[in-house]
Protein backbone atom coordinates (compact mmCIF):
# COMPACT_ATOMS: atom_id res chain seq x y z
CA UNK A 1 0.00 0.00 0.00
CA UNK A 2 1.04 3.15 -1.00
CA UNK A 3 1.79 5.83 2.10
CA UNK A 4 1.02 9.72 0.98
CA UNK A 5 3.77 12.05 2.21
CA UNK A 6 3.25 13.70 5.84
CA UNK A 7 2.53 17.03 6.80
CA UNK A 8 3.85 19.00 9.64
CA UNK A 9 1.32 20.91 11.63
CA UNK A 10 3.30 23.94 11.03
CA UNK A 11 3.24 23.44 7.21
CA UNK A 12 -0.90 22.88 7.43
CA UNK A 13 -0.75 26.10 9.90
CA UNK A 14 0.84 28.19 7.20
CA UNK A 15 -1.37 31.03 5.31
CA UNK A 16 -2.70 29.59 2.18
CA UNK A 17 -1.51 25.89 2.84
CA UNK A 18 -5.47 24.66 2.61
CA UNK A 19 -6.29 26.92 -0.39
CA UNK A 20 -3.30 25.62 -2.05
CA UNK A 21 -4.93 21.99 -1.31
CA UNK A 22 -8.62 22.67 -1.96
CA UNK A 23 -7.84 24.87 -4.98
CA UNK A 24 -10.11 23.84 -7.39
CA UNK A 25 -8.14 22.64 -11.03
CA UNK A 26 -8.39 25.05 -14.24
CA UNK A 27 -11.23 23.92 -15.93
CA UNK A 28 -10.44 23.46 -19.82
CA UNK A 29 -11.33 25.42 -22.23
CA UNK A 30 -11.71 25.52 -26.36
CA UNK A 31 -10.60 28.93 -27.06
CA UNK A 32 -11.84 32.48 -27.51
CA UNK A 33 -14.95 32.44 -28.64
CA UNK A 34 -14.63 35.52 -30.02
CA UNK A 35 -11.70 34.87 -31.65
CA UNK A 36 -12.93 32.13 -33.25
CA UNK A 37 -16.45 34.48 -34.73
CA UNK A 38 -14.15 36.82 -36.16
CA UNK A 39 -11.64 34.26 -37.82
CA UNK A 40 -15.13 32.83 -39.75
CA UNK A 41 -16.28 36.23 -40.23
CA UNK A 42 -12.84 37.19 -41.95
CA UNK A 43 -12.16 33.64 -43.56
CA UNK A 44 -15.82 33.86 -44.97
CA UNK A 45 -15.38 37.85 -46.20
CA UNK A 46 -12.00 36.57 -47.87
CA UNK A 47 -13.60 34.16 -49.44
CA UNK A 48 -16.73 35.85 -51.11
CA UNK A 49 -14.72 39.31 -52.01
CA UNK A 50 -12.17 36.64 -53.70
CA UNK A 51 -14.94 34.96 -55.43
CA UNK A 52 -16.68 38.42 -56.23
CA UNK A 53 -13.23 39.95 -57.43
CA UNK A 54 -12.73 37.38 -58.88
CA UNK A 55 -16.02 37.33 -60.99
CA UNK A 56 -15.95 41.38 -61.33
CA UNK A 57 -12.05 41.31 -62.32
CA UNK A 58 -13.52 38.82 -65.45
CA UNK A 59 -16.36 40.83 -66.29
CA UNK A 60 -14.66 43.98 -66.97
CA UNK A 61 -11.61 42.41 -68.32
CA UNK A 62 -13.95 40.71 -71.17
CA UNK A 63 -15.63 43.96 -71.36
CA UNK A 64 -12.61 46.18 -71.93
CA UNK A 65 -11.38 43.55 -74.20
CA UNK A 66 -14.42 43.58 -76.23
CA UNK A 67 -14.54 47.00 -77.14
CA UNK A 68 -10.58 46.94 -77.90
CA UNK A 69 -11.69 44.11 -80.09
CA UNK A 70 -15.04 45.87 -81.38
CA UNK A 71 -12.84 48.84 -82.49
CA UNK A 72 -10.24 46.76 -84.67
CA UNK A 73 -13.00 44.54 -86.34
CA UNK A 74 -14.59 48.95 -87.40
CA UNK A 75 -11.22 49.20 -88.45
CA UNK A 76 -11.58 45.71 -90.56
CA UNK A 77 -14.58 46.25 -92.08
CA UNK A 78 -13.63 49.83 -93.19
CA UNK A 79 -10.79 48.16 -95.18
CA UNK A 80 -12.63 45.43 -96.68
CA UNK A 81 -15.67 48.28 -97.87
CA UNK A 82 -12.54 50.75 -99.13
CA UNK A 83 -10.84 47.65 -101.23
CA UNK A 84 -10.45 47.20 -104.99
CA UNK A 85 -8.93 45.45 -107.66
CA UNK A 86 -6.72 47.82 -110.20
CA UNK A 87 -5.95 47.08 -113.34
CA UNK A 88 -2.93 45.66 -112.76
CA UNK A 89 -4.25 42.92 -110.23
CA UNK A 90 -2.73 44.68 -106.86
CA UNK A 91 -5.25 45.87 -104.25
CA UNK A 92 -5.99 49.31 -103.27
CA UNK A 93 -8.22 51.46 -101.42
CA UNK A 94 -10.90 53.72 -103.30
CA UNK A 95 -10.62 56.48 -100.29
CA UNK A 96 -7.86 56.42 -97.22
CA UNK A 97 -8.64 55.64 -93.85
CA UNK A 98 -9.51 57.77 -91.18
CA UNK A 99 -7.09 57.04 -88.78
CA UNK A 100 -3.38 59.28 -89.09
CA UNK A 101 -2.18 56.79 -86.71
CA UNK A 102 -1.99 54.38 -90.00
CA UNK A 103 0.28 57.25 -91.45
CA UNK A 104 3.00 57.47 -88.01
CA UNK A 105 5.64 54.68 -88.14
CA UNK A 106 5.58 52.27 -84.98
CA UNK A 107 2.57 54.56 -84.48
CA UNK A 108 1.06 50.84 -82.53
CA UNK A 109 -1.65 50.62 -85.31
CA UNK A 110 -1.28 48.76 -88.60
CA UNK A 111 -2.60 47.08 -91.59
CA UNK A 112 -1.40 44.63 -94.20
CA UNK A 113 -3.60 42.78 -96.96
CA UNK A 114 -1.46 39.82 -98.39
CA UNK A 115 -2.29 37.67 -101.20
CA UNK A 116 -0.81 34.51 -102.61
CA UNK A 117 1.55 36.00 -105.60
CA UNK A 118 1.40 39.46 -104.67
CA UNK A 119 3.54 41.80 -102.84
CA UNK A 120 1.97 42.80 -99.43
CA UNK A 121 -0.02 46.07 -99.10
CA UNK A 122 1.19 47.44 -95.89
CA UNK A 123 0.23 50.28 -94.05
CA UNK A 124 3.13 53.28 -93.90
CA UNK A 125 3.11 52.55 -89.86
CA UNK A 126 4.84 49.74 -90.58
CA UNK A 127 7.49 50.88 -92.08
CA UNK A 128 10.35 48.69 -92.93
CA UNK A 129 8.47 45.51 -90.75
CA UNK A 130 5.60 43.26 -91.92
CA UNK A 131 2.95 41.08 -89.89
CA UNK A 132 3.74 37.67 -89.83
CA UNK A 133 1.36 35.46 -91.95
CA UNK A 134 0.07 32.24 -89.84
CA UNK A 135 -1.09 29.36 -92.18
CA UNK A 136 -2.34 27.46 -89.86
CA UNK A 137 -5.58 28.81 -90.88
CA UNK A 138 -7.99 31.09 -93.25
CA UNK A 139 -10.87 32.41 -92.04
CA UNK A 140 -13.98 33.81 -93.90
CA UNK A 141 -14.89 35.38 -90.17
CA UNK A 142 -12.85 37.76 -88.53
CA UNK A 143 -10.28 35.90 -86.63
CA UNK A 144 -8.95 37.79 -83.37
CA UNK A 145 -5.40 36.95 -81.80
CA UNK A 146 -2.49 38.24 -79.88
CA UNK A 147 0.80 38.07 -81.21
CA UNK A 148 4.53 38.67 -79.89
CA UNK A 149 6.11 39.00 -83.09
CA UNK A 150 7.20 42.62 -82.35
CA UNK A 151 9.91 42.63 -79.91
CA UNK A 152 9.14 46.05 -78.25
CA UNK A 153 5.09 45.86 -77.47
CA UNK A 154 2.48 42.99 -78.41
CA UNK A 155 -0.24 43.17 -80.66
CA UNK A 156 -3.31 42.22 -81.04
CA UNK A 157 -4.32 40.90 -84.33
CA UNK A 158 -7.78 40.80 -86.32
CA UNK A 159 -7.50 39.07 -89.90
CA UNK A 160 -10.34 37.74 -92.47
CA UNK A 161 -9.77 36.41 -96.05
CA UNK A 162 -11.87 37.44 -98.57
CA UNK A 163 -12.31 37.43 -102.36
CA UNK A 164 -12.46 40.66 -103.74
CA UNK A 165 -14.25 41.52 -106.98
CA UNK A 166 -12.80 40.71 -110.08
CA UNK A 167 -10.28 38.79 -108.73
CA UNK A 168 -9.41 35.21 -108.24
CA UNK A 169 -6.47 35.73 -105.35
CA UNK A 170 -7.83 34.86 -101.75
CA UNK A 171 -6.93 37.91 -99.90
CA UNK A 172 -5.99 38.52 -96.29
CA UNK A 173 -6.87 41.27 -94.65
CA UNK A 174 -5.38 42.43 -91.34
CA UNK A 175 -5.21 44.84 -88.55
CA UNK A 176 -3.12 44.46 -85.53
CA UNK A 177 -2.83 47.11 -82.46
CA UNK A 178 -0.55 47.14 -79.75
CA UNK A 179 -2.10 45.53 -76.36
CA UNK A 180 -0.16 48.77 -74.51
CA UNK A 181 -3.14 50.88 -74.10
CA UNK A 182 -5.83 47.92 -73.39
CA UNK A 183 -3.18 46.18 -70.58
CA UNK A 184 -2.44 49.48 -68.99
CA UNK A 185 -6.27 49.97 -68.68
CA UNK A 186 -6.80 46.30 -67.35
CA UNK A 187 -3.75 46.74 -65.06
CA UNK A 188 -5.26 50.15 -63.63
CA UNK A 189 -8.53 48.30 -63.72
CA UNK A 190 -7.07 45.35 -61.12
CA UNK A 191 -5.27 47.47 -59.16
CA UNK A 192 -8.50 49.70 -58.30
CA UNK A 193 -9.90 46.35 -57.75
CA UNK A 194 -7.62 45.22 -55.42
CA UNK A 195 -7.17 48.95 -52.87
CA UNK A 196 -11.55 48.54 -53.43
CA UNK A 197 -11.61 45.11 -51.95
CA UNK A 198 -8.79 45.30 -49.44
CA UNK A 199 -10.42 48.76 -48.01
CA UNK A 200 -13.96 46.67 -48.11
CA UNK A 201 -12.19 43.34 -46.44
CA UNK A 202 -10.66 45.49 -43.72
CA UNK A 203 -14.16 47.36 -42.95
CA UNK A 204 -16.04 44.45 -43.12
CA UNK A 205 -13.63 42.15 -40.67
CA UNK A 206 -13.99 45.17 -38.16
CA UNK A 207 -17.33 45.42 -38.61
CA UNK A 208 -17.78 41.57 -37.55
CA UNK A 209 -15.12 42.48 -34.63
CA UNK A 210 -16.90 45.19 -33.26
CA UNK A 211 -20.22 43.25 -33.77
CA UNK A 212 -18.95 40.39 -32.25
CA UNK A 213 -17.91 42.05 -29.26
CA UNK A 214 -21.02 43.84 -28.79
CA UNK A 215 -23.14 40.37 -29.20
CA UNK A 216 -21.04 38.78 -26.48
CA UNK A 217 -21.14 41.36 -24.04
CA UNK A 218 -24.25 40.64 -22.40
CA UNK A 219 -22.58 36.73 -21.44
CA UNK A 220 -20.08 39.89 -19.76
CA UNK A 221 -22.74 41.20 -17.77
CA UNK A 222 -23.70 38.06 -16.82
CA UNK A 223 -20.31 36.89 -15.84
CA UNK A 224 -19.84 39.82 -13.80
CA UNK A 225 -23.66 39.07 -11.98
CA UNK A 226 -22.43 35.53 -11.05
CA UNK A 227 -19.38 37.26 -9.13
CA UNK A 228 -21.74 39.15 -7.34
CA UNK A 229 -23.67 36.77 -6.25
CA UNK A 230 -20.89 34.30 -5.33
CA UNK A 231 -19.62 37.91 -3.15
CA UNK A 232 -22.99 37.90 -1.74
CA UNK A 233 -23.71 41.43 -3.22
CA UNK A 234 -26.44 39.52 -5.48
CA UNK A 235 -29.12 37.37 -5.43
CA UNK A 236 -30.29 36.43 -8.80
CA UNK A 237 -29.49 38.05 -12.05
CA UNK A 238 -31.97 40.57 -12.44
CA UNK A 239 -30.72 42.96 -15.27
CA UNK A 240 -32.08 43.00 -18.33
CA UNK A 241 -30.86 40.67 -21.26
CA UNK A 242 -30.90 40.33 -25.16
CA UNK A 243 -33.85 37.21 -26.11
CA UNK A 244 -31.07 34.96 -26.91
CA UNK A 245 -29.26 34.93 -23.35
CA UNK A 246 -32.82 35.07 -21.55
CA UNK A 247 -33.26 31.62 -21.22
CA UNK A 248 -29.68 30.62 -20.00
CA UNK A 249 -30.41 33.48 -17.51
CA UNK A 250 -33.66 32.03 -16.81
CA UNK A 251 -32.06 28.89 -16.22
CA UNK A 252 -29.41 30.29 -14.11
CA UNK A 253 -31.87 31.43 -12.14
CA UNK A 254 -33.93 28.44 -12.18
CA UNK A 255 -31.11 26.60 -10.58
CA UNK A 256 -29.95 29.41 -7.97
CA UNK A 257 -33.93 28.67 -6.71
CA UNK A 258 -33.63 24.92 -6.51
CA UNK A 259 -30.42 24.94 -4.81
CA UNK A 260 -31.89 27.56 -1.98
CA UNK A 261 -34.53 25.45 -1.57
CA UNK A 262 -32.53 22.15 -1.36
CA UNK A 263 -30.26 24.45 1.15
CA UNK A 264 -33.56 25.16 3.21
CA UNK A 265 -34.86 22.19 3.01
CA UNK A 266 -31.29 20.55 4.37
CA UNK A 267 -31.77 23.02 6.86
CA UNK A 268 -35.24 21.97 7.90
CA UNK A 269 -34.23 18.31 7.93
CA UNK A 270 -31.71 19.15 10.66
CA UNK A 271 -34.00 21.01 12.62
CA UNK A 272 -36.80 18.18 12.26
CA UNK A 273 -34.21 15.78 13.19
CA UNK A 274 -32.69 17.34 15.97
CA UNK A 275 -36.18 17.82 17.68
CA UNK A 276 -36.87 14.11 17.07
CA UNK A 277 -33.96 12.79 18.53
CA UNK A 278 -34.51 15.57 21.86
CA UNK A 279 -37.48 13.24 23.82
CA UNK A 280 -35.61 9.53 23.27
CA UNK A 281 -32.45 11.14 24.16
CA UNK A 282 -34.78 13.08 27.39
CA UNK A 283 -35.85 9.17 28.18
CA UNK A 284 -32.36 7.55 27.97
CA UNK A 285 -30.53 10.69 30.21
CA UNK A 286 -33.99 10.51 32.54
CA UNK A 287 -34.08 6.95 33.18
CA UNK A 288 -29.78 6.72 33.50
CA UNK A 289 -29.98 9.61 36.07
CA UNK A 290 -32.72 7.64 38.15
CA UNK A 291 -30.77 4.05 37.33
CA UNK A 292 -33.98 2.73 36.68
CA UNK A 293 -34.31 -1.08 36.70
CA UNK A 294 -35.21 -1.03 33.17
CA UNK A 295 -32.33 1.10 31.85
CA UNK A 296 -30.99 -1.54 29.04
CA UNK A 297 -34.59 -2.11 27.49
CA UNK A 298 -35.11 1.41 27.71
CA UNK A 299 -31.62 2.25 25.59
CA UNK A 300 -32.35 -0.11 23.51
CA UNK A 301 -36.07 0.86 22.80
CA UNK A 302 -35.33 5.27 22.89
CA UNK A 303 -32.08 3.92 20.22
CA UNK A 304 -34.35 2.09 17.65
CA UNK A 305 -36.84 5.10 18.07
CA UNK A 306 -33.40 7.58 16.99
CA UNK A 307 -32.43 5.12 13.55
CA UNK A 308 -35.73 5.33 12.36
CA UNK A 309 -35.91 8.84 12.79
CA UNK A 310 -32.21 9.58 11.58
CA UNK A 311 -33.41 7.06 8.58
CA UNK A 312 -36.71 8.82 7.75
CA UNK A 313 -34.49 12.08 7.94
CA UNK A 314 -31.30 10.78 5.83
CA UNK A 315 -33.75 9.02 3.18
CA UNK A 316 -35.75 12.38 2.96
CA UNK A 317 -32.70 14.60 2.10
CA UNK A 318 -30.86 12.01 -0.23
CA UNK A 319 -33.88 12.29 -2.37
CA UNK A 320 -33.93 15.84 -2.08
CA UNK A 321 -30.38 16.10 -3.06
CA UNK A 322 -31.44 13.86 -5.95
CA UNK A 323 -34.25 15.30 -7.18
CA UNK A 324 -32.66 17.14 -9.91
CA UNK A 325 -30.73 14.46 -11.61
CA UNK A 326 -32.51 14.12 -14.75
CA UNK A 327 -30.44 10.90 -15.60
CA UNK A 328 -31.88 8.82 -12.46
CA UNK A 329 -33.53 5.51 -13.54
CA UNK A 330 -33.86 2.26 -11.59
CA UNK A 331 -36.17 -0.64 -12.75
CA UNK A 332 -39.09 -1.61 -10.64
CA UNK A 333 -38.90 -5.65 -11.50
CA UNK A 334 -34.88 -5.88 -10.14
CA UNK A 335 -35.28 -3.70 -6.99
CA UNK A 336 -38.57 -5.15 -6.45
CA UNK A 337 -36.68 -8.88 -6.24
CA UNK A 338 -33.94 -7.38 -4.15
CA UNK A 339 -36.65 -5.93 -1.67
CA UNK A 340 -38.27 -9.47 -1.85
CA UNK A 341 -34.76 -11.55 -1.01
CA UNK A 342 -34.39 -9.53 2.12
CA UNK A 343 -38.08 -9.52 3.43
CA UNK A 344 -37.83 -12.73 3.04
CA UNK A 345 -34.48 -13.45 5.42
CA UNK A 346 -36.09 -10.91 7.98
CA UNK A 347 -39.56 -12.89 7.94
CA UNK A 348 -39.12 -15.98 7.00
CA UNK A 349 -43.11 -17.20 7.34
CA UNK A 350 -44.07 -14.55 4.49
CA UNK A 351 -44.34 -15.17 0.98
CA UNK A 352 -43.68 -12.93 -1.59
CA UNK A 353 -44.83 -13.12 -4.94
CA UNK A 354 -43.87 -10.61 -7.91
CA UNK A 355 -46.21 -9.92 -10.85
CA UNK A 356 -46.55 -7.37 -13.84
CA UNK A 357 -43.71 -5.48 -16.11
CA UNK A 358 -40.29 -6.60 -15.85
CA UNK A 359 -38.80 -3.57 -18.28
CA UNK A 360 -40.76 -0.88 -16.13
CA UNK A 361 -38.34 2.02 -15.63
CA UNK A 362 -39.08 5.26 -12.79
CA UNK A 363 -37.06 8.14 -12.86
CA UNK A 364 -35.89 8.04 -9.52
CA UNK A 365 -32.51 6.70 -7.68
CA UNK A 366 -32.84 2.67 -6.89
CA UNK A 367 -31.56 3.35 -3.71
CA UNK A 368 -34.36 5.48 -2.87
CA UNK A 369 -36.83 3.26 -4.67
CA UNK A 370 -35.67 0.39 -2.78
CA UNK A 371 -36.38 1.89 0.25
CA UNK A 372 -40.00 2.77 -0.38
CA UNK A 373 -40.64 -0.74 -1.46
CA UNK A 374 -39.00 -2.04 1.68
CA UNK A 375 -40.79 -0.07 4.13
CA UNK A 376 -44.11 -1.11 2.36
CA UNK A 377 -43.01 -4.83 1.86
CA UNK A 378 -41.79 -4.70 5.24
CA UNK A 379 -44.87 -3.69 6.53
CA UNK A 380 -46.95 -5.85 4.55
CA UNK A 381 -44.99 -8.96 6.02
CA UNK A 382 -45.05 -7.97 9.47
CA UNK A 383 -48.68 -6.97 9.77
CA UNK A 384 -50.02 -9.10 7.14
CA UNK A 385 -50.59 -12.94 7.40
CA UNK A 386 -47.83 -14.14 5.82
CA UNK A 387 -48.56 -13.17 1.69
CA UNK A 388 -47.64 -10.26 -0.05
CA UNK A 389 -48.65 -9.43 -3.98
CA UNK A 390 -46.49 -7.05 -5.83
CA UNK A 391 -48.05 -6.34 -8.65
CA UNK A 392 -45.58 -3.62 -11.29
CA UNK A 393 -47.80 -1.56 -14.01
CA UNK A 394 -51.23 -3.56 -13.04
CA UNK A 395 -54.09 -3.37 -15.55
CA UNK A 396 -55.78 -0.71 -13.64
CA UNK A 397 -53.13 1.93 -14.61
CA UNK A 398 -54.50 4.67 -16.26
CA UNK A 399 -51.67 7.68 -16.50
CA UNK A 400 -48.95 6.56 -18.79
CA UNK A 401 -46.39 8.49 -17.11
CA UNK A 402 -46.67 7.20 -13.85
CA UNK A 403 -45.58 3.36 -12.91
CA UNK A 404 -47.69 2.13 -10.58
CA UNK A 405 -46.68 -0.08 -8.22
CA UNK A 406 -49.08 -2.44 -6.20
CA UNK A 407 -48.22 -3.88 -2.54
CA UNK A 408 -50.96 -6.15 -1.08
CA UNK A 409 -51.00 -8.42 1.89
CA UNK A 410 -53.59 -10.97 3.63
CA UNK A 411 -53.98 -8.92 7.00
CA UNK A 412 -56.66 -7.07 8.76
CA UNK A 413 -56.21 -3.83 6.80
CA UNK A 414 -56.64 -0.14 7.47
CA UNK A 415 -59.76 1.91 8.12
CA UNK A 416 -60.88 4.33 5.56
CA UNK A 417 -61.39 6.74 8.52
CA UNK A 418 -58.01 6.20 9.54
CA UNK A 419 -55.75 5.92 6.24
CA UNK A 420 -54.74 9.58 5.89
CA UNK A 421 -53.86 9.27 9.86
CA UNK A 422 -51.54 6.60 8.88
CA UNK A 423 -49.03 8.78 7.10
CA UNK A 424 -48.58 10.55 10.06
CA UNK A 425 -45.18 10.16 11.17
CA UNK A 426 -44.99 8.00 14.51
CA UNK A 427 -48.84 7.02 13.73
CA UNK A 428 -49.39 3.51 14.37
CA UNK A 429 -52.56 1.34 14.40
CA UNK A 430 -50.80 -2.09 16.21
CA UNK A 431 -48.77 -1.59 18.80
CA UNK A 432 -48.83 -4.82 19.50
CA UNK A 433 -45.49 -5.42 17.21
CA UNK A 434 -42.05 -3.15 17.31
CA UNK A 435 -42.06 -0.61 15.45
CA UNK A 436 -41.75 3.61 15.02
CA UNK A 437 -44.26 4.35 12.57
CA UNK A 438 -42.17 6.07 9.99
CA UNK A 439 -42.19 3.56 7.32
CA UNK A 440 -45.54 5.08 5.52
CA UNK A 441 -44.18 8.48 6.19
CA UNK A 442 -40.85 7.79 4.79
CA UNK A 443 -42.75 6.49 1.58
CA UNK A 444 -45.12 9.66 1.09
CA UNK A 445 -42.06 11.86 1.96
CA UNK A 446 -39.67 10.60 -0.51
CA UNK A 447 -42.78 9.68 -3.61
CA UNK A 448 -43.80 13.46 -3.01
CA UNK A 449 -40.08 14.61 -3.80
CA UNK A 450 -39.87 12.92 -6.79
CA UNK A 451 -43.01 13.93 -8.08
CA UNK A 452 -45.22 11.07 -7.06
CA UNK A 453 -48.05 9.79 -4.60
CA UNK A 454 -48.90 6.91 -2.08
CA UNK A 455 -52.63 6.04 -1.81
CA UNK A 456 -54.11 3.53 0.37
CA UNK A 457 -57.33 0.83 -0.25
CA UNK A 458 -58.29 -2.61 0.14
CA UNK A 459 -56.69 -5.67 -1.44
CA UNK A 460 -59.64 -7.40 -3.29
CA UNK A 461 -57.82 -10.89 -3.74
CA UNK A 462 -56.46 -11.20 -0.49
CA UNK A 463 -58.29 -9.15 1.48
CA UNK A 464 -55.78 -6.81 3.82
CA UNK A 465 -54.31 -3.60 2.58
CA UNK A 466 -53.71 -2.30 -0.68
CA UNK A 467 -50.77 0.82 -1.04
CA UNK A 468 -50.66 2.25 -4.07
CA UNK A 469 -47.57 3.79 -5.05
CA UNK A 470 -47.31 5.69 -8.01
CA UNK A 471 -43.42 6.84 -9.34
CA UNK A 472 -42.57 8.90 -12.56
CA UNK A 473 -41.65 6.93 -15.66
CA UNK A 474 -38.74 7.25 -17.14
CA UNK A 475 -38.21 8.31 -20.40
Amino acid sequence: MKTLPSVSAAEALQPGAADQVTAPAPLPNTGSLSRRMIGIAAAWIFVLLLSGGLALDRILTNTITTSFDDQLEYVLTAMISSAEIGPDGEVFFNRPLGDQRFLEPNSGLYWQISGQGHADFTSRSLWDRALKIETAHSDAQPHIYDSDQFPDHELRIIEQSIYLPGSKVRWRFMVAQSRAEMDLQLRQLRETLGYSFALLALGLIIMAGLQTLYGLWPLRKVREAIQAMRTGRMDRVRDPMPIEVMPMVEELNALLEHNEKQAEEARRHAGNLAHALKTPLTVVMNSATARADDLADTVIREAAVMRRQVDHHLARARAVGRRGQALARANVWESAQAVERAVVRLYPHVRCDLDGSKSAEVAIERQDLEEMLGNLVENAGKYGGGSVFVTIDPKGATDPKLVDIWVEDDGTGIPEKERERIFDRGARLDTGKPGTGLGLAIVRDVAEIYGGKVELDESEDLGGLLVRLRLPRAA
